[in-house]
């Protein structure tokens, strides 16, 4: 069930390398980054070129609204055609 009421904001994101990927797809994956309010454990949905073509550890800025899906809990989302910012690459 998507959420119309939530609107899109501004979110610092990085990449990451879960300890566990059951259920996920790919080695490296979007999370929101600490200190926005939303948990770390939350995921992203957005461009793939975010996971593919930086390092591990690298912060985006992206535009991003809360939603979910039936099934399964909220998670940001990010149409994968809009630009990004890359705040700071790190490599973890």
């Amino acid at each position: 069930m998507a959420k119309p009421n939530e609107s899109y904001q501004l979110v610092l994101v990085e990449s990451y390398r879960p300890d566990s990927t059951p259920g996920l797809h790919g080695d490296v994956h979007i999370r929101p980054h600490h200190g926005q309010g939303f948990p770390t454990t939350m995921h992203v949905e957005c461009s793939k070129s975010l996971s593919r073509n930086y390092p591990v550890g690298t912060v985006f800025r992206i535009r991003a609204k809360l939603t979910d899906r039936e099934g399964s809990g909220d998670f940001l989302y990010s149409y994968f055609g809009w630009k990004f910012e890359v705040v700071e690459i790190r490599e973890k």
